[in-house]
């Protein structure tokens, strides 16, 4: 049995879960959308990817939250050279097969944190895992602030506790550098965990983890959403959190991976960009 066989076998139970979980995070989010009595729904559009593949963009316009994006594909084809180079033991040419889940969301009030999710599936001349989770306060330094980021932080902590004491220190680690802005010398936000290259020897365990992120970000923002939606906030504060958003664009088009990994192999450009905030400022 080759090295490829625990992940190949994966593929189409990696596939249904992020569906299942795209689906829940959508009921999750409409839920509290209808808590102020907004009807707000996700609108789905589904996407064919020319070279094998495609998915669906899940997007939420509400009271609650003015963007809220979910995403799912399932992808196949061929490295190219400039992007084989990238990853490691990939050579130009090399096929690959990827599924993931990818979840951004813009509150309109300041006083709920954004936040972005994502767990994948990626299949080479090898399989792996990645992803992970990240707040982004946009009243950095408010006592509310650090009390969402350690309610946050938790659900993600016991995820990695369950699979292995050192993930969370590592991963959260792992975050803290990649939601990074050079440029501006500051974090993007609070941070999280993030992971990539995941693969442990066991194909299963690796998924089993991957599956307890997705299930910490249920157990992690929704309570915070609730616990927020209803504060009130001044137009100086709506002010100060469009010109936060700039760093959520500054970030994902400058250094997000999977920004570049869906235009480098011909994914959906709507549903790539479908993390841009609605609205946003530069002083």
């Amino acid at each position: 049995m080759n090295s490829l066989s625990p992940h190949e076998h994966l593929k189409p139970d990696a596939a249904a879960w992020f569906a299942a979980l795209r689906d829940r995070i959508c009921a999750a989010f409409e839920a509290i959308e209808s808590k102020t009595g907004s009807q707000a729904r996700f609108a789905r559009t589904a996407w064919d990817r020319p070279g094998g593949g495609g998915g669906e963009m899940s997007v939420l316009r509400g009271q609650i939250f003015e963007k809220a994006g979910v995403n799912i594909s399932v992808v196949e084809g061929e490295f190219t050279a400039e992007f084989a180079s990238r990853i490691p033991g990939t050579e130009s040419g090399a096929k690959f097969w990827a599924a993931g889940i990818s979840l951004v969301a813009h509150p309109r009030s300041p006083k709920l944190p954004a936040v972005h999710m994502n767990t994948r599936m990626i299949v080479t001349a090898k399989g792996w895992f990645g992803g992970g989770g990240d707040l982004t306060p946009l009243q950095p330094g408010t006592e509310a602030a650090k009390e969402d980021a350690e309610f946050f932080h938790a659900a993600y902590k016991a995820a990695c506790d369950r699979h292995d004491p050192a993930y969370y220190e590592k991963f959260k680690a792992w975050c803290d550098e990649y939601f990074y802005l050079p440029h501006r010398g500051e974090p993007r936000g609070a941070g999280g965990i993030f992971y990539d290259y995941l693969d442990s020897g066991s194909a299963e365990a690796d998924f089993a983890f991957t599956r307890d992120v997705g299930e910490a970000f249920l157990a992690a923002y929704p309570p915070i959403a609730l616990r927020r939606m209803n504060e009130s906030y001044t137009p100086e504060e709506r002010k100060a959190q469009l010109i936060r958003r700039g760093r959520y664009v500054e970030f994902n088009l400058l250094y997000d991976r999977g920004t570049t990994f869906g235009l480098k192999t011909g994914g959906n450009t709507e549903a790539i960009l479908m993390s841009m905030p609605p609205e946003v400022k530069w002083p």
